[in-house]
């Protein structure tokens, strides 16, 4: 791998279960942070008299470890998917104009301007804050509000359309009803906007209120429209958060499902079927799942990493694209092996009752079941497949487990 490579996927690669990745990302999101705090703790006369050079010398190493990111990235840039059919030059333009590079730009100008020159430029340190934004690259969570955001606009613009009508019509009613008694603060319609907006939005800084019982009145039912009203942005934009993470979460799952080979060769209804009813679960390495004796109550699928099934007599791994529990399942038994974490591994849980349901209604994956296991009793003589035998002549034909030989 080249030093390009390994630049862009540790910087632009996303790939967040590398250990490499996780931990650059760490540390540029811990000395953001870091950055923030100093900017506060550097407004206080008496911190910034007593450590002015060491949080100088701070500011001036993070700004050098941000140019030197920012660089990387340009550099890399050209490994960008979306941007390889460009020439070198024109990727590299394309994506310093992207939104995160343009606030990386801004806020390193500012640095340079704010430390490495000779002008009283201290109000330009003020675009370190900027660096907070850079956060959304290491959180989907941010991502998706912003994407949220997005896609309400006509909404919210709707709803802002709305606020701004009522805010105007109850500045003017309001400046008819007090101006002759209160002209400083009611005498005019932008007078009065202060006070409806305090009232609208229920701050009530009770600098500005109405005197006339009329206006009480009106003020009263302008609070109440302000709850009903301003209260539509937020829902509105929960409502959006809530659907996105829902859709990336399902995608997640569904692209977990589409890289199992047992369900491969199901359509997209039964592929969302079961992203419907399978659980993700990330396990560390080291860690048993399934214990030696314990009942069964679902079946693992391996999405990426490698298990070790220990029966007692043999040992078994299981790699990405195995499944290993559904013969405990089909027979209602305890299990007979334990199944241990080789490495860091994620796996997909279908329940014991989902799994039976799931038989029922889809006979394609059944015989998939049905061939792995007879395939793989053939090929490899288990030491457990009397077990398997077992089953097929009673009834329950081929659900039987992948490699694991674990008795489940």
């Amino acid at each position: 791998m080249t030093l390009q490579q390994r630049l862009y996927d540790l910087l632009e690669g996303g790939n967040r279960s590398e250990p490499a990745q996780r931990l650059v990302d760490g540390l540029l999101t811990l000395l953001i942070v870091a950055n923030v705090v100093a900017i506060a703790l550097e407004s206080v006369p008496r911190i910034a008299a007593a450590y002015g050079p060491l949080l100088y010398w701070f500011e001036t190493f993070s700004l050098l470890v941000f140019i030197a990111e920012y660089g990387c990235r340009l550099w890399a840039s050209t490994l960008h998917l979306p941007l390889s059919r460009l020439s070198p030059l024109e990727a590299r333009w394309r994506f310093a104009l992207s939104p995160f590079m343009v606030i990386d730009l801004v806020a390193v100008v500012g640095g340079v301007l704010a430390n490495f020159t000779g002008l009283d430029l201290r109000l330009l340190r003020i675009f370190r804050l900027l660096w907070l934004l850079k956060l959304a690259r290491y959180s989907p969570a941010l991502i998706s509000l912003g994407n949220a955001l997005y896609e309400e606009r006509r909404a919210l613009g709707a709803v802002l359309v709305i606020m701004f009508a009522l805010l105007m019509f109850s500045a003017s009613i309001m400046s008819l009803i007090e101006r002759n008694v209160q002209p400083e603060q009611f005498g005019t319609i932008p007078a009065a906007m202060w006070w409806a907006m305090a009232t609208l939005t229920t701050v009530g800084y009770g600098d500005v209120v109405p005197i006339t019982p009329l206006g009480k009145a009106f003020g009263a039912l302008v609070t109440m429209l302000g709850v009903a009203m301003y209260a539509l942005p937020i829902a509105i934009v929960a409502s959006g958060f809530l659907n996105q993470q829902t859709r990336r979460d399902f995608v997640i799952t569904w692209g977990m499902v589409s890289r199992v080979p047992l369900f491969a060769q199901l359509d997209p209804v039964s592929v969302s079927k079961i992203a419907g009813i399978l659980r993700a679960r990330r396990y560390p390495a080291g860690y048993e799942i399934a214990h030696r004796g314990e009942p069964a109550d679902c079946m693992y699928f391996v999405v990426s990493g490698e298990l070790m099934v220990d029966t007692g007599e043999r040992q078994v791994p299981l790699g990405e694209g195995d499944f290993v529990g559904e013969i405990a399942l089909l027979r209602d038994t305890r299990r007979m092996g334990h199944i241990v974490t080789v490495t860091e591994c994620r796996l997909m849980v279908l329940e014991k009752r989902d799994f039976n349901a799931l038989l029922r209604t889809e006979p394609t994956l059944r015989r998939e079941i049905e061939a792995v296991v007879a395939e793989r009793t053939r090929s490899q003589g288990w030491d457990n497949g009397d077990i398997v035998a077992e089953e097929l002549s009673d009834g329950v034909s081929g659900e039987a487990g992948p490699r694991s030989g674990d008795g489940d």
